[in-house]
């Protein structure tokens, strides 16, 4: 209970997140190798329209309290309910850039807003 409260308001959200990834069954992002295929969830933290070879792309950073992971929708230029602060299920394969865990064009599943 001590521990709880001298614990950050950051860090009582990524334990959320990480509780709620065990509880749907997903992979934690932090246990994610390159080429696997993998189900992850988390709380969209940003989300960024950046061309890639002259073709639209919408990217957004996926953190489920464990670490951060980039998904990629090529071709897009925006999806309904793609938002900051939103939560989603992505599963696709894992492939690194530069270091980084990118998913690109996904499958996703919005959690509903009532659930957040």
């Amino acid at each position: 209970m001590l521990e709880r409260l001298a614990s950050s308001r950051e860090e009582l959200q990524a334990e959320e997140l990480q509780q709620d990834a065990a509880a749907a069954g997903c992979t934690p992002i932090a246990t994610c190798g390159d080429r696997e295929i993998v189900t992850v969830t988390g709380t969209l933290r940003t989300v960024t329209l950046r061309p890639r070879a002259g073709v639209p792309a919408l990217e957004a950073e996926l953190f489920d309290g464990s670490a951060a992971l980039d998904v990629v929708w090529l071709g897009r230029r925006a999806i309904a309910g793609i938002e900051p602060g939103r939560k989603l299920i992505a599963s696709g394969r894992i492939s690194m850039n530069r270091g980084r865990p990118v998913l690109f064009n996904p499958r996703y599943e919005l959690r509903p807003v009532g659930q957040e």
